[in-house]
């Protein structure tokens, strides 16, 4: 990666292009996998990628989170439509200092394709992806698009773990230089069959998975159910979990979410406790900084993924007042002596 590390190594004089060191047993440069490894808990989150070629607008969208996330997520065409592409934003959230996590969707790729991506984004300081099999182009703006899908999520990690490990390409061809990433995947402790979760979960890290995001929690219970399940069989050593929040809007959005977004799940008493407020924004805020403050004493997650769709400062406003940081200060920009 690039520029200044993390808030505990006085390193903001140094040139903010030089590389960062490489650690013992790190398989990465990046500041993410060293905060995870470290024990501190991990706050990264996803930033909205612009309709537009203008890099400013990637630029004012990451300053939000400056000083409260570890690395920042740049989604590959989330919902199956278009938008810059994650492989840009991480170029250009690297160029200034920032920790990336670049997301590939295999709906829009083949092998060739991610096999180049995933070794000029390396090249260009990338320390972070995040391995999906992503949505049905039928679910997106553009459903006459053809989808790939020639690699699957578990596939797709395998595919960048022999990159990595074994200086390879899939056609047995040799790298020269191997990517240096810490390699994630997504997972739903809430869709089911919810006893096959946890078994999904050790596919992943059989595969190549060092960390996991998951997908939006409502139910601590479920939460809970599915930690014990992953602690119990050794998972949370073998792998970093971190749990997906979100703000809801309205107790209308709740259900739409709910009725339409697969894997979500909502309960009923969520969606009754919105209802039944007179300011349902501020209520949805305070609903996810609770659950922030509670996910973050489950055994065995190592960190939070703050999704808010459009809604950057508000997930910043929901960092600072769950105090999940707990008096850290991730890395922010004019430390690296940016403007």
């Amino acid at each position: 990666m690039t520029a200044a590390t993390d808030g505990d190594q006085q390193d903001s004089g140094r040139d903010p292009g030089a590389p960062l060191p490489p650690l013992p047993g790190h398989s990465s440069r990046g500041r993410l996998e060293r905060v995870l490894r470290r024990g501190e808990f991990a706050v990264t989150a996803e930033m909205d990628p612009p309709d537009s070629a203008d890099a400013d607008e990637v630029y004012q969208r990451a300053a939000v989170f400056d000083g409260w996330v570890d690395a920042i997520n740049a989604t590959d065409g989330a919902g199956a439509n278009c938008h810059m592409s994650s492989v840009a934003i991480c170029a250009l959230l690297t160029r200034v200092g920032y920790a990336p996590v670049f997301q590939i969707s295999c709906r829009d790729h083949n092998r060739i394709a991610i096999q180049g991506n995933v070794l000029g984004a390396a090249a260009m300081g990338v320390g972070n992806i995040l391995c999906l099999t992503g949505d049905g182009v039928e679910v997106g703006d553009q459903p006459q698009a053809k989808p790939v899908f020639d690699l699957d999520g578990i596939s797709l990690l395998e595919t960048i773990r022999i990159m990595r490990d074994e200086k390879r390409f899939l056609s047995g061809r040799k790298i020269a230089s191997p990517p240096e990433v810490f390699l994630g995947a997504a997972i739903n402790p809430f869709a089911p069959p919810v006893d096959y979760r946890p078994l999904r979960l050790a596919k992943k890290i059989a595969a190549g998975a060092q960390f996991v995001q998951s997908q939006y929690c409502f139910d601590l219970p479920m939460l809970r159910d599915y930690m014990k399940r992953a602690v119990d069989q050794g998972l949370h050593e073998e792998c970093f979990i971190l749990i997906g929040v979100g703000p809801l809007a309205s107790a209308r959005a709740a259900r739409w979410i709910r009725e339409h977004v697969p894997g979500v799940h909502i309960p009923e008493a969520v969606i009754d406790r919105l209802a039944g407020a007179q300011d349902q924004i501020r209520e949805g805020r305070d609903l996810c900084i609770e659950l922030i403050q509670q996910i973050r004493e489950v055994e065995g997650v190592a960190g939070i993924h703050v999704m808010a769709y459009r809604r950057e400062r508000l997930a910043v406003e929901i960092i600072e007042k769950s105090a999940v940081l707990g008096g850290r200060r991730p890395w922010k920009r004019q430390q690296a002596g940016q403007a």
